[in-house]
């Protein structure tokens, strides 16, 4: 097939009064889209308040007012203090205590483990654990495994876990 001038001409000139076209729909049509229905025609009936405690209690809901809310965040308050008062009876030094489960995978290094430890909240710092480790001659000894550790465990306890 050739490409005559003529035939390329009338092309390009499609081209130019379609786009012309197509733009004038656009400035000078309607700015915007309008719904098919009017807003008479489509009447939406709300339910009671009776009905929609009703549906929602029918799907496992538990409805309160907010003075059945209020009662309720008071008695467990009040509970809490009670209970909180009794931990602190029993636990004189009020130190918490992190417990993880640690897996050491094959590729690990010393201080992908410090990392993990300190993000764990197992140590203040994964740099100081590394730095132990490295100052023993144990970071070639990494031992691949799951660990339980906890912070209240030393540096010492920690190495002699993971390490060979």
């Amino acid at each position: 097939m050739t490409v005559t001038s003529n035939s390329l001409r009338s092309f390009a000139a499609g081209l130019l009064i379609a786009t012309s076209l197509i733009g004038a729909v656009y400035l000078f049509g309607p700015s915007e889209a309008k719904s098919t229905s009017t807003e008479e025609t489509v009447k939406v009936e709300k339910p009671s308040e009776d009905e929609m405690v009703k549906q929602l209690t029918s799907k496992g809901y538990v409805i309160h007012t907010e003075e059945q809310w209020n009662k309720q965040l008071a008695a467990m308050n009040e509970k809490q203090e009670k209970n909180g008062e009794d931990k602190k009876d029993q636990n004189t030094d009020g130190k918490v205590i992190y417990k993880t489960m640690l897996t050491v995978s094959t590729g690990m290094t010393s201080i992908d483990v410090g990392n993990a430890l300190e993000k764990a909240n197992i140590i203040k710092s994964g740099l100081d654990f590394y730095k132990e480790v490295e100052k023993r001659g144990l970071e070639n000894d990494l031992r691949p495994g799951t660990f339980e550790v906890e912070s209240g465990m030393t540096t010492d306890e920690i190495i002699s876990t993971i390490f060979k």
